[in-house]
């Protein structure tokens, strides 16, 4: 159980965050020392006893998240929340518990009042964090859970500790030869004229260009080069007898610029496309989520009905259970009575563990519920970050590829018209 604790003001902006309806489920267990059993009045009150001292961080907040698989009891975490208070010298001092529940996890805050009422001081938390780090590797060995990597060994935690498969993304599947061959054969079959050769491979994702030594080339969508004389495998001679008009095509340059401009709209579209299916399919598995957590709650209000009804039957037994008038007077005498109170204390603790087990067993119920569906949603999600962020990568390199290209001419260009003799001029030359 990772605990994470800091001494902190700001009562109101506390209360409202402990009771954020952003929380699938939110339960105040326990508020205790505070003349108000209301939260928001509860850290209020802290904050104007506070005021009579020069504290100005007069509350210390623990969290408490036990690992994610697991099902941790209320008892377990009132456990942990009593050492937690011992170790850190808050004994007795007025604290409130708080259980969320949100996507499938559920985790515990405490809170506790820092001032003391006798002294009218604050209590003094040296090593508080060292002392809850040790606490949390006592709670992960006692309980038998999984034990962080940054637990273990403290010089093991790095906030940027990202995996390869965060960000790996998919590689490019190459190619067989010959199915590359047998296409340029089909389509020269097919094409009998330039423009029908030049269509044929269009079909098949090439673009017919003139190289620049071998004559009539074709650019696939990755900007590979391939001679048509060569794949085809006929001689250079019989090329240039079917395809005769090489000064209208594009340069490889020009065929590639075209390729990625062509291709980055496209991918651009995929990208929309994609973003659409995406967004449907979260709102359906939101709108399951919203329909689950309504199905929850009304399960535990139906339980806490039960419970409360239960609990009033008891109550009206153990006042029963008394005797009235002389025969109370006698058993007050006799001993009796004292008998009876223990006894309907005891009854009352049994009571109040078993309901408690009672509603721990339904969350936990619950929670596998619902972590069943928040499986859903992180695999969804995990797709839709696969998806888009290979067609950034792929729209970004056709992007890249078709800036270079542009460079790559104007550089050319700027170079042919260096080279080029300038014209004389004619006249006198006044600069003499």
């Amino acid at each position: 159980m990772i605990l994470v604790g800091n001494q902190r003001g700001g009562a109101k902006d506390l209360a409202q965050h402990l009771l954020k309806q952003e929380n699938e489920h939110v339960e105040v267990h326990e508020v205790r020392g505070f003349a108000s059993h209301n939260l928001m009045a509860a850290l209020n009150e802290a904050y104007a006893i506070s005021r009579a001292t020069r504290c100005k961080q007069f509350l210390f907040s623990l969290s408490l998240n036990p690992p994610k698989s697991e099902n941790v009891s209320t008892e377990t975490f009132k456990q942990a929340i009593d050492r937690a208070e011992e170790k850190l010298g808050l004994n007795g001092q007025p604290r409130a518990i708080v259980f969320h529940e949100k996507n499938g996890r559920r985790h515990c805050h405490a809170v506790w009042s820092r001032i003391k009422l006798e002294e009218m001081k604050a209590v003094q938390l040296s090593f508080s964090k060292r002392r809850l780090i040790d606490l949390s590797r006592e709670l992960f060995l006692e309980h038998g859970w999984t034990m962080p990597e940054g637990l273990k060994h403290s010089h093991a935690r790095d906030p940027l500790n990202f995996t390869l498969a965060e960000w790996q993304q998919a590689k490019r599947i190459g190619k067989d030869p010959k199915q590359i061959k047998a296409v340029f054969q089909e389509c020269w079959l097919l094409g009998k004229t330039q423009n029908a050769f030049a269509h044929a491979l269009k079909e098949q994702g090439y673009i017919l260009a003139r190289g620049d030594r071998r004559g009539f080339v074709a650019v696939d969508h990755r900007g590979e080069v391939f001679a048509v004389s060569k794949w085809v495998g006929i001689k250079t001679k019989e090329v240039r007898t079917r395809l005769t008009d090489e000064k209208n095509l594009p340069s490889v340059d020009e065929a590639r610029i075209q390729i990625a401009k062509d291709m980055t709209a496209r991918l651009s579209t995929l990208s929309q496309e994609q973003m659409t299916v995406f967004t449907t399919r979260r709102a359906e598995l939101e709108e399951k989520r919203q329909a689950l957590v309504r199905q929850h709650q009304a399960e535990r209000q139906k339980l806490n009905e039960t419970q409360q009804s239960f609990w009033q039957h008891k109550q009206q037994e153990w006042r029963s259970s008394f005797n009235k008038g002389i025969r109370g007077l006698f058993d007050r005498l006799t001993g009796l009575r004292k008998q009876i109170e223990e006894r309907n204390e005891r009854d009352s603790w049994q009571v109040t563990m078993r309901q408690q087990q009672e509603r721990d067993a339904l969350i936990f119920a619950q929670l596998e519920t619902r972590r069943t569906l928040q499986a859903r949603i992180e695999r969804l999600e995990a797709l839709k970050s696969y998806r888009m962020d290979e067609l950034e990568h792929d729209r970004s390199q056709y992007q890249a590829m078709r800036d270079q290209r542009v460079e790559q001419l104007e550089t050319q260009r700027q170079e042919q018209n260096r080279d080029r003799p300038q014209p004389r001029q004619r006249g006198l030359d006044w600069t003499r």
